[in-house]
């Protein structure tokens, strides 16, 4: 029970960005609160994992984030290390997309998953002479009618043809999503192109009009700490110094005890709190409300996830024949490789290989096709390095490898996603004091990470300030 005369306690399951994000924004907020952060690994970051060795800087997760998502940059200012970030190199701006086995440039002017210059397009070895003159009828198709939810491959594929789906797009989102665009929910993943849709009656037209700017700003597109992403988390845990942390031990389940949360660990040990913020995997967080509310838990565990891995490569530039000029490549489906795509890391960001070397990393599994993650690790590094011969010419033994696995880590916001999400939410009000955070909900970036904690956070402290949570009260939410 919660001690007479204590501060009121802030529960936060999960030490990923989401839940450290959720605790910093705690500890500035209300410095007089206890925070207990609880993690079931011993390492803290979640999916930020960055190792450091010999000059290398080894990404096993993210590599960097949007700048046009502001709490990303917001965060590192915050923490102090806004001049540590730095852009992607732009003497090398390029990426490839492979057709038939060869790397062609992706078009250029691409907005929102728009073209807002037709002319790339047009110009593009991508695509045949038919899927070119389907995409120049994009102005002419009638708008779909109706309000249901339509996916990402049939929106694309009906305002500019299949052709410029499977051969641009689609390797696009599976770079975002690792999902399968027939089934990721437009409205959950680009509703502004709907929206473009109804009110200008064609995305070209709407682009025309500036319905989709490109955002005017100084900083690249995507940025990262110079010594890996994981120079956030470090900072983080550098400015919650009196959070309490428990590492190595999980929550095992989550219940109610009066107005009270408890929540039972791993250990056999047990902790009581006015507020709990679950800030882990949607089929984590279902495991845990099992006990305290089944429908809640129906909703997370119905959220599906994809398996994916990367293989990270390190080769004396002298024995990489290609060169590598451009950022790395995107696979579509139809080509049916194992391998989703491949970053040339120490061309896309400096200080990521020292001079004279050459880091590749490759992403394998995708929505459908992760079933060569059942393997072992042995035969995912033989799978990386059959591709970069391949489409390097390399065939040199690397200096080493480094295999990093998210068994489901990559939520999938499939038809009907923004459903699921608004009957958990609803079911989470039934609990005042119980709130949910992480990629599943409102975006899978760094930056979305860190707002969807950032919000729970602000939530639990609006609660506490609020009111006192009365039994009663609970009992008639339950009913």
């Amino acid at each position: 029970m919660q001690r007479v005369g204590a501060p009121p306690c802030i529960a936060i399951v999960g030490g990923g960005i989401s839940g450290l994000s959720a605790a910093h924004h705690l500890a500035r907020r209300r410095p007089d609160l206890r925070v207990i952060l609880i993690e079931r690994a011993r390492r803290l970051g979640g999916k930020i994992v960055t190792e450091r060795t010999d000059g290398f800087v080894v990404e096993g997760g993210p590599d960097s984030f949007l700048s046009s998502k502001p709490r990303g940059v917001g965060l590192a200012r915050e923490l102090g290390i806004e001049d540590r970030l730095q852009g992607t190199d732009e003497s090398r701006r390029r990426t490839w997309v492979m057709s038939n086995g060869r790397l062609h440039p992706l078009p250029e002017g691409l907005s929102g998953l728009v073209p807002s210059r037709l002319e790339p397009l047009l110009e593009s070895d991508l695509f045949s002479t038919a899927g070119k003159e389907r995409l120049l009828e994009e102005p002419r198709v009638p708008v779909r009618t109706g309000e249901e939810d339509e996916s990402v491959a049939s929106f694309i594929s009906r305002r500019f043809g299949s052709e410029v789906y499977d051969r641009m797009i689609e390797p696009l989102m599976a770079g975002i999503y690792a999902g399968d665009g027939r089934q990721l929910s437009l409205a959950a993943t680009f509703p502004q192109l709907r929206r473009l849709e109804l009110e200008y009656g064609s995305l070209t037209a709407g682009i025309r009009t500036n319905a989709l700017p490109v955002p005017t700003q100084t900083r690249p597109g995507f940025l990262t700490p110079i010594g890996g992403t994981a120079e956030i988390v470090e900072a983080l845990l550098r400015t919650i110094p009196d959070v309490e942390i428990l590492a190595g031990s999980g929550v095992r389940s989550l219940g109610e005890r009066g107005d009270e949360f408890v929540l039972r660990l791993e250990d056999d040990s047990q902790v009581s709190a006015a507020a709990v913020i679950v800030a882990t995997p949607a089929h984590v967080a279902g495991e845990l409300m099992a006990e305290l509310d089944s429908a809640m838990a129906e909703a997370l565990g119905a959220i599906p996830h994809v398996s994916s891995a990367t293989v990270s490569l390190a080769f004396p530039s002298t024995k990489v024949p290609r060169a590598l000029e451009g950022y790395g490549y995107v696979v579509p489906c139809q080509e049916g490789r194992a391998v989703l795509a491949s970053t040339w890391s120490s061309s896309k960001f400096h200080h990521r290989a020292p001079e004279g070397w050459t880091l590749v990393r490759v992403f394998i599994g995708r929505s459908g096709m992760d079933h060569a993650l059942e393997s072992t690790d042995a035969h995912l590094v033989e799978l990386a390095r059959a591709e970069v011969a391949d489409v390097l010419n390399c065939r040199e033994a690397p200096l080493f490898q480094r295999v990093f696995r998210w068994v489901r880590g990559m939520p999938q916001y499939t038809m009907g996603h923004l459903e699921r999400v608004d009957r958990l939410v609803e079911r989470a009000r039934h609990h005042p004091g119980l709130f949910v955070a992480g990629n599943y909900l409102q975006g899978v970036g760094l930056p979305d990470c860190i707002a969807s904690g950032e919000r729970a956070a602000e939530a639990a402290l609006l609660q506490l300030d609020s009111a006192v949570l009365q039994p009663t009260r609970r009992d008639a939410d339950r009913r």
